[in-house]
């Protein structure tokens, strides 16, 4: 069983505002692949900037459709795992939990977490290339791409490109979340991508516990109060556990 630092538990149970950061990490425990892992078999011989960038896209919208079109078979059947469901779980134990994703595939939603911010979109929206309107996708597939119903552009995957910037509500809401939060949780990230790697650099400047955990160090383990070192769907599951036997700290308001 894995255990739980008791200084850990105490600063979560005192803690009434608690913000968590996920990677692919945690969804490669349901077997998502990742970005790069993605990028096998016929696809393997593309770079990244041929297929998740606006040129890309502008060059050949098709091969950019046709792969996200795949990707999206691949998350279809993955379901959330024990980390994803225990952070529902931790959710329940404080007052105020804000959770940011750099996860495209909606399986913290499907696990019941709510209000999540989705720091690089969703694989499963497409909005319009033009406008940036949501637009559903024809169900019949027949189009690669599918043009849009209003202007006639092509449609395109409603997520984060190189080179694009984030989205201004999620990139705002993500930075308000790590400045206020009392604990700051870094779950199954490198914390090399910015800029979401400087959400923990900001918790930590602003006074927060910042917990990281990951099977491997990260540039941020030399800072965190706590590392905890292995999958999410094991270590989480321990802490909402722990959290939850503890009784809640009287505290004063937090920032």
């Amino acid at each position: 069983m894995q255990v739980v630092p008791g200084d850990l538990t105490a600063q979560l149970a005192r803690a009434r505002r608690v913000t968590a950061l996920t990677g692919s990490g945690i969804s490669a425990e349901s077997g998502v692949p990742t970005f790069r892992d993605a990028q096998t078999g016929l696809w393997s011989r593309y770079r990244p900037e041929d297929l998740a960038t606006p040129e890309a896209f502008a060059r050949n919208p098709k091969l950019v459709w046709d792969w996200y079109a795949w990707r999206r078979q691949l998350v279809a059947p993955a379901e959330p795992n024990a980390g994803h469901r225990a952070l529902v779980a931790l959710a329940g134990c404080v007052p105020t939990f804000e959770l940011i994703t750099q996860n495209v595939d909606g399986l913290h939603q499907r696990a019941g977490s709510v209000n999540v911010i989705e720091f690089h979109g969703n694989i499963a929206r497409t909005k319009c290339s033009r406008e940036g309107v949501l637009v559903e996708a024809p169900a019949d597939g027949t189009d690669s791409p599918p043009c849009c119903p209003r202007c006639g552009a092509w449609l395109r995957p409603d997520v984060v490109w190189f080179g694009e910037p984030i989205p201004t509500a999620a990139l705002e809401g993500a930075f308000a979340a790590a400045e206020r939060c009392d604990v700051f949780l870094s779950i199954g990230t490198s914390s090399q991508v910015y800029p979401a790697a400087s959400l923990a650099e900001v918790a930590h400047a602003a006074g927060a516990c910042v917990v990281e955990v990951n099977p491997l160090p990260t540039p941020h383990s030399g800072f965190a109060s706590f590392v905890l070192t292995g999958p999410a769907g094991t270590i989480l599951p321990a802490l909402s556990e722990a959290l939850a036997r503890r009784p809640r700290a009287i505290t004063e308001p937090g920032r």
